[in-house]
């Protein structure tokens, strides 16, 4: 669980950052691009199904540790106050990663199933590469010969033809639900991380005095705060730009 954690906080840190194009006003153009590059170039592939396994295996870890919990005391205590030696999120791992499970699989169904089966829209972009100016051809459907991304220049213009994602992650914040689903599981990831981040490093055995505190803060900040924060920001971008 420690490990498979830890892989998913670094590509939470590459993910943030590659969807901060989504705040470019350029129509899409750095977005779709960056889109392109992550569905299409074979290390990145790979890292994916990596990612994909270790969602899988955290969560199966989790259920697994769960079980194992309760078979080492199948009766209760009497009295119990948790609260009194341990925090409110960690005692409520199971139920936070849930809130996020669902919402991954509402996001993959939003957004990667679109983008490679679906019905995402299509753009052309014509930018003129003397003087900067770009022009923009968008259809809510793909073209009966499209074949696949392409970038090209001639006469001094650059064409690149793809999948516009960029529109569908426009229309798709456009649904109040989805926007409030999305803010919610950022709140659950917060919670979810603050402990969870420390408490990896601590299963690990990295729990020295000299540098847990600096453990602890990239957890409660970076993971805690600023990353949860950022991506929540984007479904609310778009829901009141309209």
């Amino acid at each position: 669980m420690s490990l498979t954690g830890l892989f998913l906080c670094t590509f939470l840190v590459v993910h943030l950052i590659g969807n901060l194009q989504l705040f470019k006003n350029d129509e899409g153009y750095a977005f779709n691009n960056y889109a392109h590059f992550m569905t299409h170039f074979t290390p990145i592939k790979v890292v994916s199904y990596l990612l994909y396994a270790s969602i899988i295996l955290h969560a199966v870890y989790a259920l697994i540790l769960t079980l194992k919990n309760k078979a080492a005391r199948p009766i209760g205590y009497h009295q119990s106050a948790g609260n009194a030696n341990s925090k409110w999120n960690s005692r409520n791992m199971g139920i936070l990663g849930t809130i996020i499970l669902v919402f991954l699989a509402t996001h993959m169904q939003n957004f990667w199933y679109q983008y490679k089966f679906g019905t995402t829209p299509y753009i052309e972009y014509h930018t003129d590469l003397e003087t900067g100016n770009r022009q923009t051809i968008s259809s809510d459907d793909l073209p009966a010969n499209y074949d696949g991304y392409k970038s090209f220049v001639k006469n001094g213009v650059e064409t690149v033809k793809t999948k516009d994602l960029y529109k569908q992650v426009a229309f798709t914040f456009q649904n109040p639900f989805i926007v409030l689903l999305y803010v919610v599981a950022m709140g659950a990831l917060a919670f979810h991380l603050i402990h969870g981040f420390q408490s990896a490093f601590q299963t690990l055995g990295f729990d020295h005095r000299r540098y847990i505190g600096l453990v602890k803060t990239i957890g409660i900040w970076v993971f805690g705060v600023i990353i949860p924060i950022a991506f929540a920001i984007m479904p609310l971008y778009f829901f009141f730009k309209g």
